[in-house]
């Protein structure tokens, strides 16, 4: 997986303070200016807050107006979650699992009982929302099991929170019942698409080719500059993944 850009600045290197400065105050300058293009522009709010063990971000997506929210992928942590929920004064009126694998549903039942959100995912993943114990146990790990489906969704299917709202994309091969979320200008890829990789194919429900095929059908045709929010990782673009990731690109061989 291609590394975090902010990785180099982990590495100690003996860099003039002024520079320093300069630099730091140039990249908070552009996040905030960022953000407030975002704000004025689009309904849709976003916090991240990376959760469990096996570092899944999860993602509270909103509408400010309205303050109804969406939470993506409820890892673990509940508590973390809940305390930026009630910090923003958010009403959660849905959960959504962008797969059902147990590192990404762990706080499903936690975040449901406090906030009263239905829990949404696709019915091809209801076996394995059942199986969360087994599959940790499978990595040596344990996990809480998780509350049934309210609803199932399916391709095209839209989830509205106030103002905003995201498009269902049916994308399995990571596992049988996959789906990302397209927002305006954002997709949420679960564990479909990362930045410089794909997801892993190998464990239930998993087909290479499958999600090869899933990825360039409803997310490469995505315009450049879409943003891709992953459910482990840094962000990226539609665009870079197109020229450069090792799966997806010209050279790729699929």
């Amino acid at each position: 997986m291609r590394k975090a850009a902010a990785e180099p600045w982990l590495r100690w290197r003996p860099v003039p303070l002024i520079i320093m400065v300069t630099l730091t105050a140039a990249v908070l300058l552009a996040g905030v200016f960022q953000y407030s293009e975002r704000k004025k522009n689009n309904p849709m709010q976003l916090s991240r807050l990376v959760v469990g063990p096996l570092q899944v971000n999860c993602y509270i997506v909103y509408d400010e107006k309205t303050s109804e929210a969406i939470v993506i992928d409820p890892g673990d942590d509940a508590q973390d979650i809940l305390h930026v929920v009630k910090g923003k004064g958010l009403k959660v009126k849905y959960i959504v699992n962008t797969h059902a694998h147990f590192d990404h549903v762990g706080a499903n039942k936690q975040i449901k009982e406090a906030t009263g959100a239905e829990l949404l995912i696709h019915e091809a993943d209801n076996a394995l929302l059942a199986g969360t114990a087994n599959q940790a146990r499978m990595f040596g790990m344990t996990a809480p099991s998780s509350p049934k489906a309210d609803r199932f969704l399916k391709h095209g299917d839209i989830i509205k929170a106030g103002a905003l709202s995201l498009k269902v994309l049916y994308t399995p091969g990571h596992s049988a019942g996959g789906i990302c979320l397209a927002g305006d200008g954002v997709v949420f890829t679960g564990d479909a698409l990362f930045a410089g990789s794909i997801g892993r194919t190998d464990l239930p429900g998993g087909d290479l080719m499958t999600l090869i095929t899933s990825i360039k059908e409803h997310l490469m045709i995505l315009p450049d500059e879409t943003v891709v929010l992953s459910g482990h990782g840094p962000q990226s673009t539609i665009g870079d993944e197109r020229r450069e990731n090792p799966f997806l690109n010209a050279a790729s061989g699929f």
